[in-house]
């Protein structure tokens, strides 16, 4: 009689967790298809870390040496004026000239469907120089003064500011874990109103760095680029699945 009752009592005591176990499986099979998909965006600001001016110019002729005087005096000219405002030697360098040799002096030309030949200048010589400026900040504004101040002096040249920047590198480790957090506080909300637990991410994606900026423009819809040029904005879209239990 005892030992039916013993193996009565284990018998039940099978069936009790046979059907706990048989009851969290099932449980955990139904919550796999319990998810929420959230997209989490995190940008960040990125400031150059240095700065330079760029001037260049060019002419075209046939007299190969009366242009390399050109050019010497029209370099000349510049150098000097840049040393009159606040620039020194050690402020800039420049770049032997280079010579573009056509080898020609006539070319076809297609002109109301007709190949007509028509005369072009043998050479052209391309002058290059970079003036180094410490603040990025005044980088632009100098830039823009140097190119009107060298128009009215009649030596007209191409002048654009040009940044360098931080690698992406340096700011991706922080800018993926802002996207992750921000991705997990739309997650949460979603769990809330679904009176619901945010579990464990199942999957996740990393969305493509976009830069935006004045200088550099890279963007995905709804980007504002940053009105300063020398700051640019790194933009991170991730897209990560939880479980809700």
């Amino acid at each position: 009689m005892k030992k039916t009752i013993i193996i009565g009592c284990a018998l039940i005591l099978g069936l009790v967790f046979l059907g706990f176990f048989i009851y969290k499986g099932l449980r955990t099979f139904s919550d796999k298809d319990r998810v929420v998909t959230v997209k989490g965006l995190a940008e960040m600001d990125m400031t150059a870390t240095s700065s330079s001016i760029n001037i260049d110019f060019s002419f075209s002729g046939d007299d190969l040496q009366s242009l390399i005087k050109q050019t010497e005096n029209k370099k000349n000219a510049i150098l000097t004026y840049l040393k009159n405002n606040e620039f020194s030697d050690s402020d800039f360098t420049i770049k032997n000239i280079d010579v573009y040799d056509r080898q020609k002096y006539y070319e076809y030309e297609w002109c109301d469907g007709k190949r007509n030949l028509v005369k072009v200048d043998r050479y052209i010589i391309s002058q290059y120089m970079t003036v180094y400026v410490s603040d990025p900040k005044t980088a632009g504004d100098k830039a823009s003064k140097i190119k009107l101040d060298l128009i009215s002096s009649n030596l007209t040249s191409n002048v654009y500011a040009k940044y360098v920047f931080p690698e992406l590198n340096t700011i991706k480790p922080q800018l993926i874990a802002e996207s992750t957090k921000n991705a997990r506080i739309a997650g949460e909300q979603f769990a809330n109103d679904s009176k619901a637990k945010l579990g464990k991410i199942k999957t996740a994606s990393q969305g493509q760095i976009t830069i935006v900026g004045n200088y550099y423009y890279d963007s995905e819809p709804g980007s504002s680029a940053p009105e300063e040029p020398y700051i640019q904005k790194a933009r991170v879209v991730s897209t990560i699945v939880f479980f809700l239990e």
